[in-house]
């Protein structure tokens, strides 16, 4: 039996069965609200209130400027991520598995590499958080047991798997979002009268802002049909697209501006956790619980998709295995050990430094997103040969495909000149204030190059799966 044809033995266990295997229409089950709820509650966290109060005190826009350029960013990036949520439903993969089909077998392994490397970055900085988070509700846990403590618990229910993420953000969305509507209120009655004045616009500041919202909800866009993968595939394009742009735009924006205002407000502080710690009296206790576990609940979704693309490394070099349960158990294991380790260590600087690597690999991010979602809705419009993924040969996709490896590196090479992070800067990024606009002259340049390259081969690729799909 290849993995392919790896059913779920027991749909009823606590435990999730599968892994990174195809889930067959006979399993599927869900509703596509659950998208919505699990966006927008996963994006209700600290993390987004830090990155949001950071950007606002870098920019030195008004409020009103800079909640203009977070609402648009975490749109566009929200629009990014849904297309690639969709694809779940009808592919029934994990999203690096479905890369596969895009690059081939190992074309595909430096995007699931840098896949898990985002998804460990955001474990341990969450768990470094949810250390802060618990140190601030209760003094006497030191934030190094904290943060043990949380990813235990993140651990716990990342191997319990899809059903129980998607329960707890379910569940977890009336309170999150009651919480953060009253601490808005809140910190809003202590914004001087000044914060209301619209000013001018500081372009350079503005894009600050919307790049850096951009970014937030494309980050997501390498593992999202991790949790889409389960719903019936007549649920369709369209609406698993809307359920997930519209939690993870509002979800975003609303804890983005939030932190905004927290850092405009008379609780700011150079630690936004204490700001929220400070508001209200009891109601900054409440927040700070609810963020406890809220941060416990986004972490496994961390643990579960950083799993999964673990396997699908190992898997890519050997084909034969059959990864299950116990499978995801011991590599949660190792990635508990290891993240922990990281997050305790380098506890005080762990956050910041993370940000910066996210934004670092945007300049890769990018390009595949934009070869993902040519492929899947331009190219071969949903339809393609799931055997084929799990083939040691890569099938009808082969090893390497050479039109969407080259398109890719294409669309790295050309956003260097005006690359600008923490680790390079490129020799035109002063030209831009220092700020990265290689995430607008990437797409068109891959999308050109891909498309060029891919169209004497769509025909042919056609006939091979019309000719697979019939024998």
């Amino acid at each position: 039996m290849t993995e392919a044809a790896h059913d779920l033995s027991d749909n009823s266990a606590l435990i999730e069965e599968n892994s990174a295997s195809y889930v067959p229409l006979s399993a599927r089950h869900g509703r596509v609200s659950d998208l919505f709820t699990l966006w927008f509650t996963t994006n209700i966290a600290p993390l987004p209130i830090v990155t949001g109060a950071s950007i606002a005190v870098t920019s030195h826009l008004s409020l009103f400027w800079v909640a203009s350029a977070i609402f648009s960013g975490n749109f566009l990036g929200g629009c990014v991520l849904a297309a690639c949520s969709a694809q779940g439903p009808r592919m029934g993969l994990p999203q690096m598995i479905q890369s596969r089909g895009q690059f081939g077998r190992y074309g595909a392994l430096l995007i699931v590499l840098i896949s898990s490397l985002l998804y460990l970055g955001f474990f341990t900085s969450n768990t470094a958080l949810g250390g802060r988070a618990l140190h601030g509700l209760i003094p006497q846990i030191d934030p190094g047991y904290g943060a043990a403590i949380a990813a235990l618990a993140a651990v716990a229910i990342g191997i319990f798997g899809y059903n129980t993420i998607h329960f707890l953000n379910r569940v977890g969305m009336w309170f999150m979002g009651a919480a953060i509507l009253i601490a808005f209120v809140e910190a809003v009655h202590s914004l001087p009268d000044t914060v209301w004045t619209i000013g001018p616009c500081n372009l350079f500041g503005w894009f600050l802002c919307f790049s850096t919202a951009l970014v937030w909800n494309t980050s997501y866009a390498c593992y999202t049909s991790d949790y889409s993968r389960y719903l019936p595939e007549t649920v369709g394009l369209k609406r698993p697209f809307i359920s997930s742009l519209a939690g993870a735009a509002i979800g975003a924006s609303v804890t983005f501006v939030f932190g905004a205002v927290l850092a405009a407000s008379s609780y700011a502080s150079s630690d936004p956790m204490s700001a929220v710690a400070a508001l209200g009296g009891s109601l900054g206790s409440v927040l700070l619980c609810l963020f406890v576990l809220n941060i416990i609940s986004h972490n496994a979704l961390n643990v579960y998709g950083g799993v999964l693309t673990l396997i699908t490394i190992i898997q890519t070099f050997s084909a034969s295995w059959q990864p299950k349960r116990m499978a995801r158990v011991i590599m949660s294991a190792v990635v508990l050990t290891g993240c922990l380790t990281v997050a305790t260590v380098f506890e005080k600087n762990i956050v910041s430094t993370f940000i910066n690597i996210v934004v670092a690999l945007l300049s890769v991010l990018v390009p595949w997103v934009t070869v993902n979602i040519l492929d899947f809705y331009v190219v071969k419009k949903g339809s393609y040969d799931i055997d084929s993924f799990f083939r040691a040969d890569g099938g009808i996709y082969g090893l390497f495909d050479v039109p969407a490896c080259l398109a890719f590196l294409a669309g790295v090479v050309v956003q260097l000149p005006v690359t600008s992070n923490a680790f390079f800067s490129g020799p035109l990024a002063h030209l831009f204030n220092g700020i990265d606009i290689g995430c607008f002259i990437a797409p068109p340049v891959t999308a050109l190059v891909f498309l060029t390259l891919k169209r004497k081969h769509i025909g042919e690729a056609r006939e091979r799966l019309a000719a697979t799909q019939l024998s």
